[in-house]
């Protein structure tokens, strides 16, 4: 499967080092596309990640006994990964506040640190989902794809919020960053082993940011999200992994 796998991590690079010249991704209001892509992104957590860490409590009971609070929840870590994300996105704000004196340029830059600091975390959240590419529970051809469409749609979503965060920084730094640590984590992921329940908690950490990292972006009033569209890939996409 190494070179199925190859060509997937191509795929999720080529859409961080791409995804800017998709002009209809920076419609107002919000392209439908990019709410189509939440809805999928939002699907595949709910229908599928959820589901396998509802199998992976006894995996982590097993695993983890010394540690009575991780032992029977380990959904509280995908709760984790969810408030560490909406903490980096207030940081971003607070610091766009500061940063823009004039009212008209709201919103537009961060801080160098604050820069810095927001794409470590997705250089983590990249590299895990590298990882978890080669680690997961089903390693066959359909739940590969299922994962790389789930991921690189999400990474579109992604790539649309840096970018408005961080304007020509990120697209002349932090994308090439993220892609490369996609590799990385993907590389890392071959050339290590570790238990199935470690695993299930990466996986937990990382559906808690997919749903706050989707969310984000549809919610606020400003994005002018299309509710349609997100409905419709959120329900086809279920259809797929009921299917």
């Amino acid at each position: 499967m190494i070179s199925i796998q190859a060509l997937l991590i191509a795929g999720l690079v080529l859409v961080h080092l791409f995804a800017a010249r998709l002009r209809l991704m920076d419609s107002a209001p919000r392209s439908r596309w990019l709410s189509m892509a939440g809805g999928i992104s939002v699907a595949y957590v709910f229908m599928h990640v959820f589901p396998e860490l509802a199998g992976a409590q006894e995996r982590v009971g097993a695993n983890f006994s010394a540690v009575p609070w991780l032992e029977n929840h380990v959904y509280l870590v995908a709760l984790i990964g969810l408030i560490v994300f909406y903490g980096l996105e207030r940081m971003v704000k607070r610091s766009q506040k500061q940063e823009n004196s004039n009212p008209a340029d709201a919103g537009t830059t961060t801080s160098v640190g604050v820069f810095w600091l927001h794409i470590s975390s997705f250089t983590i959240y990249n590299a895990l989902i590298g990882y978890l590419l080669v680690h997961r529970e089903e390693q066959d051809l359909r739940g590969l794809l299922f994962f790389a469409v789930a991921m690189g749609v999400h990474f579109l979503v992604n790539d649309y919020g840096l970018r408005r965060d961080h304007k020509q920084t990120y697209q002349q730094i932090g994308r090439w960053v993220l892609s490369i640590a996609i590799v990385l984590g993907w590389l890392l992921g071959l050339a290590t082993s570790v238990s199935s329940a470690f695993v299930d908690v990466l996986f937990a950490f990382l559906a808690g940011g997919v749903v706050l990292n989707v969310l984000k972006e549809e919610l606020p009033e400003e994005r002018e999200s299309r509710f349609w569209p997100f409905v419709i890939g959120a329900a086809g996409y279920t259809v797929l992994l009921l299917v």
